[in-house]
């Protein structure tokens, strides 16, 4: 015999399905902790299990016709649930992979920006680019120097407490002061 939730639960649905959208209530009260602690342990940020768990109810509310009476309804919404996950998770490994291509197509411009720049210094002008890089905000000069070190972009971001995408942010607007000041300066 079902548990006296699971008979809430199907008295609550023939209502939804009767035209009582408020019954839907009764469904996400008893379901929401079970799933947001099913989407929690396959999620990293709350912020992501309380958007999924939403969606979620939606997609079940909106679906509840397909739902079989007499059926575990926890196990259906869990069903929901690891759908919702796969997209979830294919719109992440989309962006990651956006962004991996955007990283790459700055370092190959802000690369062959400073190819062309040590190809046109000379010594006056190494000392015009030294006095400019001097000139840069505290942060803007690390990056650069870092940058003229080669260490690691991902290690630099960390020590000065910023993401990824904000240094190379801040590295190309360096860059273009950098390219102001010596065009000033000739």
């Amino acid at each position: 015999m079902p548990a006296p939730d699971e008979l809430d639960i199907q008295t609550a649905i023939r209502k939804v399905r009767d035209g009582d959208k408020e019954a839907f209530r009764r469904v996400v009260k008893v379901h929401a902790l079970p799933l947001r602690a099913f989407l929690a342990g396959r999620l990293y940020h709350l912020d992501d299990v309380d958007d999924l768990a939403q969606d979620c109810f939606i997609t079940a509310f909106e679906n509840l016709e397909r739902f079989r009476d007499g059926e575990d309804f926890g196990a259906w919404l869990r069903g929901i649930a690891r759908n919702k996950l796969m997209t979830h998770f294919r719109t992440l490994a989309r962006r990651k992979s956006a962004m991996e291509r955007f990283r790459g197509e700055i370092a190959e411009v802000l690369d062959s920006d400073h190819e062309k720049l040590a190809a046109n210094l000379s010594g006056e002008r190494i000392e015009r680019l030294l006095r400019c890089i001097t000139e840069l905000p505290e942060k803007m000069r690390r990056i650069v120097r870092a940058g003229l070190e080669g260490r690691r972009a991902a290690e630099l971001a960390l020590e000065l407490g910023m993401s990824s995408g904000a240094l190379y942010t801040m590295n190309h607007r360096a860059n273009k002061l950098l390219r102001a000041c010596m065009e000033k300066s000739e």
